[in-house]
């Protein structure tokens, strides 16, 4: 099992994540962070790191959450590794809580799934 990470990191992108996981499992793009799925220990540190509530336990997540499974496997391949020097985006507060993130990223970063 992984730990996944889903769009209430969008336009977010805290990091403290990082800093709590013993493996480099994180990788980064431009607004969010993703769990490589071959690399997490499912240890549960991140979750309770997460100030966005954006990670949940591949059996915990919820349905219409769902496409974040594919979404941090198919990115986690094509992402550079993250580090600890990764900062949180300057309005990532403004972003908080907001639905339908996933809806603002590119077509090629965003999950494989219909949008009503």
């Amino acid at each position: 099992m992984t730990h996944v990470v889903t769009e209430q990191c969008v336009h977010c992108k805290f990091a403290e994540c990082i800093t709590y996981c013993p493996v480099a499992c994180f990788r980064e793009g431009d607004t969010f962070l993703v769990i490589d799925p071959e690399e997490c220990i499912d240890c549960g540190n991140c979750v309770e790191a997460c100030p966005a509530d954006a990670i949940y336990p591949e059996d915990e997540l919820p349905p219409e959450l769902e496409p974040a499974l594919e979404w941090n496997a198919r990115l986690a391949q094509q992402l550079p590794l993250a580090t600890t020097d990764v900062a949180p985006l300057d309005d990532a507060e403004e972003w908080v809580g907001r639905p339908d993130k996933w809806r603002s990223l590119a077509d090629e970063q965003a999950p494989h799934v219909s949008c009503p």
